[in-house]
């Protein structure tokens, strides 16, 4: 078992805690977060406490991390995904969506960039196929309906075999009260996985979940952590964020049931639970020298830039979509 000592700090939130219910909730300003062209419904949230979401700045924060990485969908922006299997990654179904004219990405359009951070991915691949839950429906209007099957799952062209690079297993539906916690690229910080531990599911129905996470645009798909004898599994996945008399609050997809019918759409047999190995999640003395060494040109190479260094989109001439 692995201790991640403050890996969750449940927050309270009073009032909002007691009256929040899925079944009759006041949600207003519900946006999908894969990006922010179109103007957004509420007054602009102020700035994010930085102590609640942190940027995994260095190699060691962001170690254990690396299956989190970003989804570039070719000129169009991005979202976040995270590696469930060695060729499988896990994200929102509008994010393979155009939000102009609501037509589906092709895959070629799109790659996954596993631990992306200033500049540099762990790994680079190409989507060989993909899939959104056949009960998701794209419009463009933003609902609470469509969350719970905004789910998808790409197949890589290949699959990563870094060994720092280890996919997270996924996990069930967490319960109402639970603490949870939310790995995401983002707006205004697009160049560094973030983490925010504070965060805590408040209501919940069938397949969509509420919580008290602080996410923005470009979040979408990114993966809610919870514990499990000590190690991380992926339990949701975010799909939007909306207001509730005023307080920010995420919402997102739990993964267990639908993810069945994913790999049904694709034709996979479902995998044992959990991923071999021990998993370490940042801290330690270990530099990256190790990792460095079993990683190939193959791997490492940015596919858009010609097998170079690879480029970052740049934190001021990024583009969010949001459908």
């Amino acid at each position: 078992m692995i201790s991640l000592p403050g890996f969750f700090v449940v927050r309270a939130v009073g009032a909002v805690r007691l009256a929040l219910s899925l079944l009759r909730i006041p949600l207003t300003g519900i946006a999908l977060v894969g990006a922010a062209l179109a103007p957004i419904l509420w007054p602009a949230p102020a700035a994010a406490d930085p102590k609640a979401v942190i940027g995994m700045q260095t190699a060691d924060e962001a170690r254990g991390w690396q299956p989190v990485g970003k989804l570039v969908l070719g000129d169009r922006g991005f979202c976040t995904g995270v590696l469930i299997e060695r060729q499988l990654v896990l994200t929102a179904a509008h994010c393979l969506f155009d939000k102009d004219t609501g037509a589906r990405l092709r895959d070629e359009m799109i790659t996954f960039q596993a631990g992306w951070r200033n500049g540099r991915a762990e790994a680079y691949r190409g989507v060989r196929r993909s899939v959104a839950h056949p009960d998701y429906v794209y419009s463009g209007s933003d609902n609470l309906g469509r969350v719970a099957w905004d789910l998808a799952l790409l197949e890589l062209d290949k699959p990563i075999m870094l060994p720092q690079i280890e996919p997270f297993p996924t996990g069930p539906r967490p319960m109402r009260d639970a603490a949870v916690s939310v790995v995401s690229y983002a707006k205004d910080r697009s160049e560094v996985p973030s983490i925010e531990r504070d965060c805590a599911v408040l209501a919940l129905e069938t397949s969509a979940l509420v919580l008290t996470c602080d996410i923005d645009f470009g979040s979408s798909g990114a993966p809610v952590f919870a514990l499990r004898d000590g190690r991380p599994e992926v339990v949701a996945v975010i799909s939007a964020k909306a207001d509730y008399n005023g307080e920010k609050v995420a919402l997102a997809v739990a993964v267990d049931a639908p993810l069945q019918r994913l790999r049904d759409e694709l034709g996979l047999d479902l995998p044992g639970r959990g991923a071999a190995g021990v998993r370490v999640i940042s801290g330690g003395g270990a530099n990256r020298g190790g990792g460095a060494a079993a990683e190939t040109a193959a791997e490492t190479a940015d596919p858009a830039s010609g097998g170079g260094q690879a480029t970052s989109m740049g934190q001021g001439g990024a583009k969010f979509i949001r459908p």
